[in-house]
């Protein structure tokens, strides 16, 4: 059985580690404590459709897996409750709950269906601290809606209420700029928001205060980004671009990004750096208003994120999570202006998840595209301004021929936890689908036994 760290409330200021964060700035007070304080938390995420066969009837499975999970040496729990369709695993004056979420049956890709009426969220939270844990909410931000795949239909408040179009992002692509609810394909699955809504924004804050109610150790904002490079085109954000600048944009959307473009153009129209600024400045904003909201309802809730390693396109999404001190356009003159950084929200977090998602083959290495590399990167971007865990998805990643993949687990907490505040794991279903528990477990008992306690 592996020590769980002490619970202590979090500081209102982004100044000032949390208290159960490892700081090792901080000097011990006592010569030998009961408990190693630097021991730094381990993060498994638990996202809502993967594990909702599991779960969403069931608080017996609950119970049961959190205790493999506390066993395992994980001291934190970070449970999805707004999957990317929109609707809530928790108690909502605004938004409805979900009853059915996809998922891979053994006869294919079908809706499981929730019929208790249990609160999902509190059922976690009340297993969780039973075991010691502490219980994260997360929610995937501005996304409204899905379109699933198969023809197995649509889900969310951007379906449901067709007059909130206007909500849905506008994407500018080959063929125009198109409302992404026009769009009847499977190219754009998860309908998104435009992030620079006003009406969305109020939306998203209400629904983080009601979250701040419950009894949560933290808050993590999923999905607090644009769709891609080719959102947001909206005659809303045209305005708002055109207010920010001071400028006429003459040719909207050329003089931004010619339709269709997906990717860093080789040739840039005038105001593409700008506009990469402007949807920084967006997000940025956001996270400093949602923030706010959450600490307004409840002071000690952590309040963070969780981004992508890959920082080097990450402005493909209108994010800037590096420290506002890292000078982004030193690094990064394709794309940043030289007021880019300004706009880095570093500092308005308590803590940072960072999905450093390398294949198999690529857990030690430097740079990006490597578990500890993305890590280490992370430290650079941040400079220390927040701490943040970093770790693999044991699921998706590619795993090359000749890849000793329970290794790769094991030496997975040792690469990124030695370079980063924390360890993070995706996702709790992969670590039971392939029985990674032992592997798990052996990584995290040689971080642990590496302190004396």
């Amino acid at each position: 059985m592996f020590c769980i760290c002490l619970y202590n409330s979090c500081s209102d200021s982004p100044e000032k580690t949390p208290d159960w964060i490892w700081n090792p700035d901080e000097e011990e007070e006592e010569a030998d404590p009961p408990v190693d304080v630097r021991e730094k938390p381990r993060f498994i995420w638990i996202d809502a459709a993967a594990n909702f066969p599991d779960y969403a009837n069931s608080k017996e499975n609950i119970e049961t897996d959190l205790a493999k999970v506390q066993e395992c040496g994980f001291t934190d729990i970070v449970v999805d409750v707004r999957p990317s369709m929109g609707d809530v695993l928790f108690h909502s004056s605004i938004a409805e709950e979900v009853t059915k979420l996809d998922y891979w049956s053994p006869t294919g890709y079908i809706y499981y269906e929730r019929t208790e009426t249990w609160d999902y969220l509190q059922a976690f939270i009340d297993a969780g601290h039973a075991l010691g844990l502490r219980v994260h909410a997360a929610i995937n931000t501005f996304t409204g809606g899905h379109r699933y795949l198969y023809g197995l239909g649509e889900q969310g408040l951007l379906f449901r209420e067709p007059d909130k179009k206007h909500w849905a992002t506008v994407l500018n692509l080959e063929t125009g700029l198109t409302n992404t609810m026009d769009i009847q394909d499977d190219s754009y699955g998860a309908k998104f928001f435009n992030p620079a809504h006003e009406e969305v924004q109020e939306y998203l804050l209400t629904l983080l205060g009601e979250l701040a109610q419950y009894k949560v150790d933290g808050i993590f904002l999923d999905r607090c980004r644009y769709d891609d490079m080719r959102s947001d085109f909206s005659q809303d954000s045209r305005t708002k671009f055109e207010q920010y600048t001071g400028q006429t944009i003459d040719h909207f959307p050329d003089d931004i990004l010619l339709p269709g473009t997906s990717t860093l153009p080789s040739s840039q129209p005038p105001y593409f750096k700008k506009w990469l600024e402007f949807r920084a400045k967006t997000i940025h904003d956001f996270i400093v208003k949602a923030r706010a909201r959450v600490k307004s309802v409840n002071a000690e809730i952590i309040f963070g994120v969780y981004v992508g390693a890959w920082y080097s396109s990450y402005y493909e999404y209108g994010v800037n999570w590096a420290s506002p001190r890292f000078d982004t356009a030193a690094s990064y003159s394709a794309w940043a202006t030289s007021e880019y950084n300004t706009f880095g929200y570093a500092d308005h977090l308590d803590y940072l998840l960072l999905g450093a998602y390398a294949p198999a083959n690529r857990i030690y290495g430097s740079g990006e595209w490597s578990v500890q590399g993305f890590c280490s990167n992370a430290a650079t971007l941040l400079m220390g301004d927040v701490a943040f865990a970093g770790g693999p998805d044991v699921g998706n990643w590619e795993v090359p021929e000749g890849t000793d993949v329970r290794q790769a687990v094991t030496n997975s907490v040792d690469a990124a936890i030695h370079v980063s505040d924390g360890y993070f794991l995706f996702d709790l279903i992969h670590v039971k689908k392939y029985d990674y528990w032992n592997e798990l477990r052996n990584g995290i008992e040689q971080y642990v036994l590496s302190y004396k306690f």
